[in-house]
């Protein structure tokens, strides 16, 4: 093996790895760079107090990542993160009681309403260009409304 790499601490390289994994995580979060880069941590810490040869270092790696993040996913299944608004990411259901206007007439149960500065496709009871409506649910893209 090469001379240098016997004067490097590999336990600097799995600590610095272990930041840059967690820092890549906050930049692209995913809840999966963070447990490699606990193992990562793990790695550097014993290798830090118990001088490890670098092919078991590697393999210790490989091991406590798997280990690490099927730890974190039974953790976050019994752990769920829970959000202050349920609707958080359903943008249909937020739109649920609004008010919006007719802008293509609803005939024959299909047409479209103005919501904000975006128009969406709806489905509901035949109205006329102009008139206001109340959104009652959402089908996938597409509003369900009701004449007010």
């Amino acid at each position: 093996m090469a001379e240098w790499l016997d004067t490097i601490s590999t336990h600097w390289f799995w600590l610095s790895l272990g930041l840059i994994l967690g820092v890549a995580e906050m930049v692209a979060p995913g809840f999966f760079l963070m447990w490699l880069g606990l193992a990562a941590l793990i790695v550097g810490i014993l290798d830090y107090f118990l001088p490890i040869t670098l092919a078991y270092q590697v393999a210790m790696f490989a091991i406590l990542s798997v280990l690490t993040v099927f730890a974190g996913k039974k953790f976050l299944q019994k752990n769920p993160i829970e959000s202050d608004d349920v609707n958080l990411n359903d943008r249909g259901a937020r739109m649920t009681g609004e008010i919006v206007t007719v802008v293509e007439p609803i005939t024959n149960g299909h047409g479209r309403v103005k919501v904000g500065d975006s128009v969406w496709n709806a489905r509901g009871m035949d109205a006329a260009m102009g008139a206001n409506v109340r959104v009652i649910g959402a089908d996938g893209a597409v509003l369900l409304v009701e004449g007010t």
